[in-house]
């Protein structure tokens, strides 16, 4: 028996880059988290050198190249996105400073000890929140930062409908605690966490979509492949709206020791 509801990782990796590529974000976040975020980041000056892990299209990461100095490297594992990035680098004229490259978050082109500063949104999934913190790790200088969000729990206790979505979604999902001490284990001190709010959900990542997903089902009318994979977007977003009480976002920042 077909099972009701996808993972997204389930689906064409092609059809998942092309969808999203038509939105400026492609998860769920602000400019101003991001910049929220980056306050917690002390001593980056024009020589640091920051990663931005599973960046996407580079909607967060021009947000961060206007307000930190220092040079910026995303990497993305879609070419599609990368191409996007550096065309927005180029159009902000910051080329010379911010260039996005394809590669995997697991497998980094960086020497040991060489950035200053990781980031990623909503991207340290892929690998594993543990997993991720403690490999890039390795690529941070004494007293470099991590700042990540990352789904989390904010309930020690869920309906059975959004526990079961999430388990098989993302079985490394866990409450805020829990992802702080997880921080900790992995060789951080811990600066600080705080939960996205609603409007990152809402305003900057569902709301967008509903003309894209239009566009797409109008592209691929007949094709099934695309129509499940925007039934799944409708339906985690239904989920959101009817649980985002238990859960969300949580952006999280340690400092290695």
């Amino acid at each position: 028996m077909e099972k009701e509801n996808k993972s997204i990782h389930e689906f064409d990796f092609s059809l998942i880059a092309e969808y999203f590529s038509n939105l400026q974000r492609q998860g769920p976040g602000s400019p101003e988290v991001t910049i929220k975020a980056l306050s917690f980041i002390e001593g980056l000056s024009t020589d640091s050198r920051i990663a931005d892990l599973g960046c996407g299209s580079g909607g967060q990461t021009m947000v961060l190249a206007r307000n930190t100095p220092g040079k910026i490297t995303g990497i993305d594992l879609f070419p599609l996105f990368i191409d996007q990035f550096n065309k927005q680098a180029e159009q902000l004229k910051i080329q010379d400073r911010v260039k996005g490259i394809s590669g995997s978050m697991d497998d980094l082109p960086f020497q040991p000890e060489e950035l200053d500063l990781i980031w990623s949104e909503g991207a340290i999934y892929n690998i594993g929140f543990e997993r991720g913190l403690s490999y890039w790790r390795n690529f941070l200088k004494k007293g470099g930062y991590v700042a990540v969000s990352e789904a989390s729990w904010f309930t020690t206790e869920r309906p059975s409908e959004i526990e079961a979505f999430w388990q098989d979604a993302y079985p490394g999902i866990d409450t805020i605690p829990n992802k702080v001490a997880q921080l900790q284990k992995s060789g951080y001190v811990p600066i600080a966490s705080f939960v996205l709010p609603e409007n990152c959900w809402i305003e900057h990542f569902y709301t967008p979509q509903a003309e894209a997903q239009e566009v797409f089902l109008k592209k691929y009318a007949g094709n099934k492949n695309a129509a499940d994979f925007i039934a799944n977007q409708r339906h985690e977003e239904q989920l959101y709206m009817k649980y985002k009480a238990y859960y969300g976002y949580v952006f999280y920042i340690g400092k290695k020791l």
